[in-house]
């Protein structure tokens, strides 16, 4: 949008920044917010979600802060290990990234935020068809998690819309059944994920860190 001044793209910026990361906080969906206004203000796709990526890491890390009671209260030590299917995922799904052309990724755009925005209408009905049996909330559970957990963070490291509804359908398999504490679970897998993300898109240079557009 070059016809607008620096400092309205500026404030159209911190305002869709802040409030992606509000809306990720309390629940998901805050990327389809982010990236659809960074494409709008002219930056290239892959660019823009990379540099969202970054930008929404530091919500991820204050929405910790606000769920610190939840997770210090109820989080079990087993859930821990969902860490590390969330670090490697996102770093294939980041290396994928960054070896896609960009006109294939603006070709795949429509098709992943149109995914995102039905696990979005749909949220309830998945996380039901991934709920298992009490019995089933044991080690089994928690193999599969991971299992699941990693193709989310492969799927947010890529490009993170609707991540959040796929991560609580995986604590959903565990048994966990209060929002509060599985949003608190969700926004620490997040802070991994988007942590890593950032830092692998900075080395690689992919992150619009001042104005050219």
């Amino acid at each position: 949008m070059t016809g607008l001044s620096p400092l309205v793209r500026d404030l159209i910026v911190f305002a869709a920044g802040a409030m992606a990361s509000g809306v990720n906080a309390v629940a998901f969906g805050g990327t389809l917010i982010s990236f659809p206004t960074l494409v709008w203000l002219g930056v290239p796709p892959i660019v823009a979600n990379a540099t969202n990526s970054a930008s929404i890491w530091p919500g991820s890390l204050g929405s910790i802060w606000g769920y610190r009671r939840e997770l210090r209260q109820n989080t079990e030590p087993r859930m821990l290990w969902l860490v590390v299917p969330s670090i490697l995922g996102t770093l294939t799904g980041a290396r994928l990234l960054r070896v896609t052309p960009a006109a294939v990724f603006d070709q795949i755009v429509p098709l992943l935020i149109l995914f995102a925005t039905i696990l979005f209408a749909l949220q309830d009905r998945f996380q039901g068809w991934l709920k298992y049996s009490p019995e089933d909330h044991g080690r089994k559970g928690l193999i599969l998690s991971m299992v699941f957990q990693f193709f989310v963070a492969v799927y947010g490291g890529y490009f993170g819309a609707g991540m959040g509804i796929l991560m609580l359908a995986a604590l959903a398999v565990l048994g966990h059944e209060d929002i509060h504490h599985m949003n608190g679970l969700k926004n620490l897998l997040s802070l991994f994920i988007n942590g890593v993300a950032s830092i692998y898109f900075f080395q690689s240079g992919m992150v619009l860190v001042h104005e050219t557009f």
